[in-house]
């Protein structure tokens, strides 16, 4: 039987979004590979989805329904059918609604990132009941939300551009690991004579590959910003013209930035006030330059106005008058024009209902509240798919105390049992991007993307719209809309102008976008510029992390090192991590720690320690690095709870206090204090 070759798309939270060719045997896949013509994959797969055959076919899929028969936690559960499943279901959530549908909460985020899969059916199905709306915030709305106010929407360069920059600041970003496709454009701009510059706490595999690495303190971004603004003043390297014509506010952001002096800087950021000389020198006169921005640098409580700081840099140079110079952070606001959401996701079905939004960020404080006048309904049930909030929400011993409710009815759909599957009360068998369709944006690229089922649903599993739709029928939504199959929703999803014959014939359409979109202004903000002084918000400036040597001294004194929590490289988020050959990669937990800072607390590389401080302790090994600079720690995640050494990960020492902007979560923003374990 001869194989055939199906297109399908990476569903990741990545910005790379690949496109793969699938090859399929005898019903089964056997390869998956990057599509050599589709121009931001250019035939390249990551360690991770290269694997991705392996966690398809991992023999510990769940295969079909379970029901919880031990205390929540235990693992323990028994297989049921589906009808039994989901009509128990379906009778548990109509008791809850009568009472109040906001006491029922979705949970999801990017565990796929495919309109159908991820919020299509089951955004049908939640307006319609009346349910708790949730604020997904978890990874990106802080920079989001600091774009918006910026530009007028989460836009950037594109992805090819940069292989043509002079120079390439890489700010918060291991794109070697996180960022694959970026990196060999960035490659292609270096061998071609490009510096590129990496910003980032730790030294990371990116920064081993650039001309220079700036190793700032965790959260002090926007003061490096600031810092830049004043030597590109001091030195008339600015483009007068550009910011007349292009921006908003610039005399009162200048008025700010003067007072940021190198010294000021270096002793605010931990690095020298040479490097912000030499830093905003080859910014100033390098034409063209380019900023690849990302996601880590706002995770922290001034990571919004750092954004902005950070985006505002382009204009004050002229940056966007070339294709190859500007910034990316996101480009997913690019589809915003060819996507039909209101379509997919029928905001209609709230018919006219005002229902409360919880914020994903805070499920650990937020299960824990009892109902009130302010917060509304206590929640009684939370529908999980796409997410492991057990593992990668902050501060996961409140996490772990919520889901652990006995009085907290939960439902999981997975592929494996996480430690959020562990504490469910029905886990539902939910198929994987090789058996169902989907289609997808990016947040990276512009392209449109299509998903093929290439195999099969494996044993009993449902794709996330099957199971939304079986439900809504057991609750008697008898709406035309919970009728609609996965194909009459792939086709509703764009608008014409992605063609639909054509995204399914290639695989991937590209948006009809100018190539260099702000050369002559045109943000999409309602004056068409850059928006320095944004209003609600005025002129940006540093916010001082919640927790730090400068903002909570006293703190400081008792915890005195500062945490990251980057991933592993060869996970992402808390996916991946329990494919053992790429578990067998990482090995297991690690907190790189410099040498500085590991000998006068008597710990020894490899050591098991405890890395500990008011909310928790969390025991792994000891990896004395140079990829740590002294006084910060950075804790490799998001392992899976039950793999740590001692049942916990990383989380256990996160905080749910949150961002200026986004109300997004401060992860990067951490103080804690290491010891040996036998101490």
């Amino acid at each position: 039987m001869a194989s055939t070759l199906v297109r399908a798309a990476c569903p990741h939270d990545c910005p790379d979004t690949c496109a793969i060719r699938v090859t399929v045997h005898e019903g089964r896949a056997v390869k998956v590979q990057g599509d050599p013509d589709h121009p931001p994959t250019h035939g390249a797969l990551c360690t991770k989805v290269s694997r991705y055959p392996e966690r398809s076919y991992h023999p510990e899929r769940v295969l079909q329904p379970l029901r919880r028969v031990g205390p929540k936690g235990s693992g323990r559960f028994e297989p049921v059918s589906w009808d039994a499943a989901l009509d128990d279901i379906a009778s548990r959530l109509k008791a809850i609604a009568s009472r109040d549908p906001q006491a029922i909460v979705p949970y999801s985020y990017a565990g796929t990132m495919g309109l159908l899969q991820g919020e299509s059916m089951a955004a049908r199905f939640f307006h319609r009941l009346g349910a708790s709306l949730l604020d997904r915030t978890i990874c990106a709305s802080a920079g989001g939300d600091a774009l918006t106010a910026t530009y007028g929407g989460k836009l950037g360069m594109h992805l090819a551009h940069y292989a043509d920059s002079r120079l390439i600041l890489i700010w918060g970003s291991n794109s070697i690991a996180s960022n694959l496709h970026f990196w060999t454009f960035a490659q292609q701009a270096k061998r071609n004579g490009a510096k590129l510059v990496c910003i980032d706490p730790r030294k990371t595999e990116t920064a081993d590959k650039c001309h220079q690495h700036i190793a700032l303190l965790p959260g002090t971004d926007g003061a490096l910003a600031l810092g830049l603004m004043r030597e590109l003043v001091v030195n008339d390297w600015l483009d007068h013209d550009y910011i007349a014509r292009h921006t908003e506010g610039w005399p009162a952001l200048r008025e700010r930035a003067m007072a940021w002096t190198p010294d000021r800087t270096a002793q605010i950021c931990g690095i020298s006030a040479d490097e912000v000389r030499g830093l905003a020198r080859e910014y100033g006169t390098t034409k063209p330059a380019a900023i690849r921005l990302n996601y880590g640098m706002q995770r922290v409580h001034g990571g919004g106005n750092a954004v902005r700081l950070v985006a505002i840099l382009p204009c004050l140079v002229g940056a966007w008058r070339d294709a190859a110079g500007g910034m990316l952070l996101s480009a997913s606001g690019w589809f915003k024009r060819f996507r039909n959401d209101a379509a997919l996701q029928r905001p209609d079905l709230l018919a006219g209902r005002t229902v409360r939004t919880i914020n994903m960020s805070t499920i650990g404080d937020d299960l824990l509240r009892e109902s009130s006048p302010g917060f509304g309904p206590k929640i009684e049930a939370l529908l999980v798919y796409n997410s492991n909030p057990v593992a990668v929400a902050p501060e996961s011993p409140k996490v772990v105390r919520g889901f652990a409710r006995e009085d907290l009815f939960t439902v999981v759909l997975e592929h494996f049992m996480t430690d959020t599957a562990d504490h469910a009360d029905y886990v539902l068998p939910a198929t994987t991007q090789l058996e169902h369709l989907d289609v997808h944006t990016s947040y990276g690229h512009t392209y449109a993307m299509i998903n093929e089922p290439a195999i099969a649903p494996l044993g009993q599993a449902r794709p996330n719209t099957q199971i939304f739709r079986e439900l809504a029928a057991r609750m008697g939504f008898d709406e035309p809309c919970f009728r609609d199959d996965d194909e009459t929703l792939a086709r509703c999803a764009f608008s014409a102008e992605i063609d639909f014959a054509t995204l399914r014939r290639d695989g991937w359409v590209k948006l009809p976008l100018p190539e260099a979109p702000f050369a002559e202004g045109g943000f999409h903000t309602p004056s068409g510029k850059c928006l320095i002084d944004a209003p609600g918000l005025g002129v940006p400036d540093h916010v001082a992390n919640h927790e730090s040597v400068l903002s909570t001294p006293e703190l400081a004194q008792r915890y005195p090192l500062a945490m990251i929590s980057p991933p592993a490289r060869n996970f992402l988020n808390s996916t991946f991590v329990n494919v053992k050959s790429l578990r067998d990669i990482e090995g297991e937990p690690v907190l790189e720690i410099h040498a500085a800072d590991a000998q006068p607390r008597g710990i020894a590389d490899g050591a098991t320690v405890r890395v500990f401080n008011d909310r928790g302790t969390y025991i792994c090994k000891a990896l004395l690095s140079p990829r740590a600079r002294p006084g910060v720690v950075n804790g490799l995640g998001v392992w899976w709870r039950k793999l740590g050494l001692a049942g916990t990960n990383v989380n256990e020492l996160t905080h749910q206090r949150l961002t200026d902007l986004g109300r997004a979560p401060s992860f990067y923003d951490c103080l804690v204090e290491v010891a040996p374990l036998s101490s």
